[in-house]
């Protein structure tokens, strides 16, 4: 029998497949038979992890390009279709916090470092807006494609001190639900966008914000775990099914759909 969840044969592009929830992306999308594409700012991890996978019998190409510059973007573009041929899907991993997007309690909300909430909304707005651009052309012209944007519990939510992550986030939503519909009107179901939002996973960006370099939990990661029902922040492997269902043929009729894999955050009132 035909396995729908499968991505052989698919070539699948991963914006931030040099950061920690991007190592997991490309595992899970090569142990699920697909082509992966690395693309990162990071040479060495990109290469590493490439290298990794196809020791063990997967597909892997390491590409270096910031998501925030065009012509970095078409470069790789043209370096995978001379690899492969070909561009089935995109992951747009890309985005995060910065320390200058970040607005402590005593800090004069009328003084907010502007410029540096803006860079972090430009990273997760434009870093994905843009990608798809480049990617998405080529990924309208297979048979059938995916692109899965990463959203955050931030994006519903008012979550202090990472303005400018909140509002890339939501911004992002947005997109995600308008992009989808113009897919639909013009491709029908050959491409379709959909987005996961993650709840709490510690990565390099919030390690500090919610655990203390000693051990334990920063007041912030006490009421995170708090207000999660399982008690715990989640592992980016436990990302990994979602996204190969998006990926994959499985998901055929989804599209502008967001995927929570949170824990129960979203849906907990703190009671």
């Amino acid at each position: 029998m035909e396995n729908s969840f499968s991505l052989k044969d698919k070539v699948i592009v991963v914006t931030g497949g040099t950061g920690i929830l991007g190592y997991s992306f490309i595992k899970g999308i090569a142990d699920a038979g697909g082509t992966v594409v690395i693309l990162g700012r990071n040479e060495s991890v990109a290469r590493e992890r490439a290298d990794e996978i196809n020791k063990k019998g997967g597909k892997a190409l390491a590409v270096v390009a910031d998501v925030l510059k065009l012509e970095e973007l078409v470069a790789a573009k043209e370096q995978i279709l001379s690899a492969y041929g070909r561009i089935d899907s995109l992951v747009n991993g890309a985005g995060g916090n910065m320390p200058e997007g970040v607005l402590q309690p005593e800090d004069d909300i009328f003084k907010m470092n502007l410029d540096g909430m803006k860079k972090v909304l430009d990273l997760n707005l434009w870093g994905t807006l843009l990608p798809t651009q480049v990617f998405g052309e080529e990924i309208a012209k297979t048979k059938r494609g995916s692109i899965v944007n990463i959203s955050s519990m931030n994006s519903k939510r008012a979550v202090t001190k990472v303005l400018g992550y909140n509002m890339g986030k939501a911004a992002m939503d947005c997109y995600n639900q308008w992009f989808a519909v113009e897919l639909a009107n013009r491709y029908g179901d050959k491409i379709r966008m959909n987005a996961i939002a993650p709840g709490f996973f510690l990565t390099e960006q919030n390690r500090n914000l919610l655990t203390k370099p000693e051990g334990g939990y920063t007041p912030r990661g006490e009421a995170v775990i708090r207000n999660t029902p399982f008690k715990r922040f989640g592992h980016p492997d436990e990302l990994i099914g979602a996204l190969v269902w998006l990926l994959s043929d499985a998901s055929v009729f989804v599209t502008g759909a967001m995927i929570t894999v949170d824990g129960g955050f979203s849906i907990f009132s703190g009671v």
